[in-house]
């Protein structure tokens, strides 16, 4: 006879916890691919729901982890699904040279056979990332209007400019990340002056339709916090719709409780507008007050 001796995290038991799902798709060179989908509790293939899409490189290995629903500067997959939201976390590859377009092929074509399906909403489609993801979206909202919101965190908006930087962090230059690893432009900025400029969304921004909500902290110490600033005026410059935020001496992630908190809240708030069709919140209209800000710092109990 088996009988249950322990209760882990009896806490958990209240909670709407969906289902992960290892699903498997063609991406546009015609390789096929893998990703997680992670569907909301209850879930019922009659009806259309929002699909929120988060991307970095290769996500499908963490099919059985467990993803704990807390805040943090990205979206939390359990989170999300308790709340209605269906979750694609799509594996992305790469062609040396071409690291945006290489997304946009794996991402587009992985989103679509989730539709495909019957069960999503067409109209109600986002996507978040931070870092390297960020910059991956920051680029394909230059070439797709498939998304009706996007959330690009911590982006490289001009690869030209970040070229010859610093990585504040280990304090070694940033060529080498462009040139042959996670960017894979393949060469120097002498060697390929095309290939970077293609590859950096700031020379495609004009043609942005999505609303975007940004964040990029002013003690980045991985991806420079102008980086942010130039993407992020150069939509103001075009009015196009365009938010912001940037708490003062975060590093690149969050760390202080009250501001993963704070972000954690506004990009739900983000994503429910346009996905969920829910009351647009006051700072999106008016921003937010010096007063607010320096609360929210102060309620961490930091300076």
């Amino acid at each position: 006879m088996l009988f249950r001796s322990t209760n882990a995290n009896p806490q958990l038991a209240d909670l709407l916890w969906g289902a992960a799902e290892l699903i498997h798709y063609t991406n546009a060179d015609g390789r096929l691919l893998e990703g997680i989908l992670y569907k909301p509790a209850n879930f019922d293939p009659k009806k259309k729901y929002p699909m929120l899409v988060y991307i970095y490189e290769r996500l499908s290995q963490n099919l059985n982890n467990f993803v704990e629903p807390k805040p943090t500067n990205v979206i939390s997959p359990s989170y999300y699904a308790s709340n209605g939201y269906l979750v694609l976390e799509p594996d992305i590859v790469y062609t040396i040279g071409y690291p945006g377009e290489s997304a946009l092929k794996c991402v587009l074509p992985a989103v679509q056979s989730i539709v495909n399906r019957g069960f999503v909403d067409e109209k109600a489609i986002g996507i978040q990332g931070h870092s390297w993801g960020g910059y991956q979206i920051a680029y394909m909202v230059t070439r797709t209007n498939r998304f009706r919101a996007a959330a690009p965190g911590a982006p490289v908006a001009d690869m030209i400019s970040a070229y010859d930087g610093i990585r504040w962090g280990p304090g070694i230059p940033r060529q080498f990340q462009y040139e042959h690893t996670q960017s894979r432009i393949g060469g120097t900025i002498w060697e390929y002056p095309l290939r970077y400029i293609e590859n950096s969304p700031i020379f495609s921004i004009d043609r942005i339709q999505t609303p975007l909500l940004m964040i990029h902290n002013d003690a980045d110490d991985a991806v420079p916090w102008y980086q942010g600033i130039e993407y992020y005026l150069a939509l103001r410059r075009l009015k196009k719709e365009v938010y912001m935020f940037s708490y003062n001496g975060e590093p690149h992630n969050l760390r202080r409780r009250a501001n993963q908190k704070d972000y954690t809240v506004r990009l739900q708030q983000f994503f429910d507008y346009y996905l969920k069709g829910a009351p647009k919140p006051e700072w999106m209209e008016n921003g937010i007050p010096f007063l607010e800000k320096q609360g929210a710092i102060s309620a961490d109990g930091q300076p």
